[in-house]
């Protein structure tokens, strides 16, 4: 018998999925990132795997926006609330660092302007860029720099965000129970949200997870939910 929760639940997917039909991406994204929330607090685990790829489309629908935008500006100088951003690709560097990223990615989503933001920092010694997101976790990692520091160009800015993603996956220790996996996901999911491979790799863990716990009770989710702009104002980064 389905709970009053899940019956909630539920009442938020057909929300979801009318929003993705009138091609109201950020209503969608927020309405499928409550309703996971709720489910990993009910351990279904089933119901979390059907809630995320809903969420992914709802969230690559708003990123192609900014991606078929062509336009990739440099932002090295302090923000304000004030500020006006538009749908295009955002690049973070010092003296700005990864928590202004998040800052400026959370308002953009309050605001349901179609806008990625990535933050790279200096080159090492090696020669390799750093790329950094933050979240409830910090993902960093060291790709190639562009071939014009100055002034990179997209295709540069779309691979790198996909390597953050995969370093993110790559990170998730798979020798955990099921249910901390899956949380560890969530973790990685609030940090890089934008990231196609992600969502599928946590509907995959989720999908593990409800046939492991088939006989028994899953532990509940230790961790704070995840954000979708909805109060971006009051979101506090992780640690740099």
């Amino acid at each position: 018998m389905a709970t009053v929760k899940t019956t909630s639940i539920n009442s938020l997917m057909t929300k979801a999925q009318l929003a993705l039909s009138r091609n109201h991406w950020f209503e969608a994204e927020r309405l499928c990132a409550r309703a996971l929330d709720m489910a990993r607090g009910e351990c279904d685990f089933n119901l979390m795997a059907r809630i995320v790829l809903p969420l992914q489309e709802a969230r690559r629908q708003r990123m192609q926006i900014a991606f078929d935008s062509k336009k990739l500006v440099i932002l090295d100088t302090p923000t304000t609330e004030e500020r006006q951003f538009e749908p295009k690709c955002y690049l973070v560097q010092p003296p700005l660092v990864g928590a202004d990223a998040r800052r400026m990615r959370l308002l953009a989503l309050e605001r349901e302007i179609p806008a990625m933001f990535l933050c790279r920092e200096p080159k090492n010694q090696l020669g390799l860029c750093p790329v950094v997101a933050v979240g409830q976790i910090t993902v960093r990692v060291r790709i190639d720099p562009p071939r014009k520091w100055e002034k990179p160009d997209l295709a540069w800015y779309i691979e790198a965000c996909e390597q953050l993603g995969d370093a993110a996956i790559e990170a998730l220790d798979r020798d955990a129970e099921p249910a901390r996996q899956v949380d560890a996901l969530l973790e990685r999911l609030d940090t890089v949200p934008d990231h196609e491979k992600l969502h599928q790799a946590l509907a995959e863990l989720c999908k593990e997870a409800a046939r492991h716990y088939a006989d028994g009770d899953a532990p509940q989710r230790a961790t704070v939910k995840i954000r979708t702009g909805e109060s971006a104002a009051m979101a506090e980064p992780g640690e740099e």
